[in-house]
């Protein structure tokens, strides 16, 4: 059973409002563990959602909104280390919290070096975990951010015709609208008009902006060639 279905037991209506709050992923095999974990979680304004194992985990569909993962090093099925290999791939977004009953030193630094926001060692204090999540999920939040940003960005683009992409990268690469003609066998003022269309749909406010949008895109060697 998640913790979602647990929280709405236990607190009529509460499914409506956590819906759009951060989510906490608990993947422990200890059940007072994840009992304990999904209170404090719930308590700290955020929505928990807790499992047994590793592919319970990887069954569920990602969030939409800021999230991170708590994950026990020793799990029943894969390991709390593979499953950190398998998030790399499948969701290197989602920033990952460490716990453990049993914690080394290499172990801990296997984790850190790929990725772990935090390796703590049971028992821990509250606080700990808590500063570690918060640091967790405003990263989470940045890189939603990010991905938003860009797919916005390929969406604009995808809106031009291919003449103002033609136009738009000579325009970045530092050409004046008169060369930008030449270049392409085009009036300067049929230039201006395109270009004003590039920075209308790609909602460029201006130029460097669109050389950052160009640049994200990875367009660069378009110009540069």
């Amino acid at each position: 059973m998640t913790a979602t279905t647990t929280m709405e037991r236990t607190h009529p209506g509460a499914s409506r409002t956590l819906a759009a709050t951060p989510v906490v992923f608990v993947v422990d095999d200890d059940i007072s563990v994840r009992e304990s974990l999904e209170l404090l979680v719930f308590a700290s304004g955020w929505r928990p959602e807790t499992f047994a194992s590793a592919r319970e985990f990887l069954a569920h569909p990602p969030p939409r909104v800021p999230s991170c993962l708590i994950l026990d090093v020793s799990l029943p099925d894969l390991s709390g280390l593979d499953l950190q290999k398998r998030l790399a791939v499948d969701r290197p977004d989602m920033p990952i919290i460490f716990i453990t009953g049993y914690g080394d030193v290499p172990t801990s630094v296997r984790a850190m070096k790929a990725g772990a926001l935090e390796f703590l060692t049971k028992p821990f204090g509250d606080e700990a975990l808590l500063d570690a999540i918060r640091s967790a999920l405003e990263r989470s939040r940045r890189e939603l951010e990010r991905n938003a940003r860009m797919e916005a960005v390929r969406e604009n683009y995808a809106l031009l015709t291919p003449r103002e992409r033609e136009v738009m990268v000579l325009v970045v690469s530092g050409l004046l609208n008169k060369q930008v003609g030449g270049e392409l066998g085009i009036s300067e003022i049929t230039v201006k008009a395109h270009r004003g269309q590039v920075m209308r749909k790609m909602k460029a406010d201006s130029l460097p902006a669109l050389v950052k949008m160009v640049s994200s895109l990875g367009l660069e060697a378009a110009w540069a060639s």
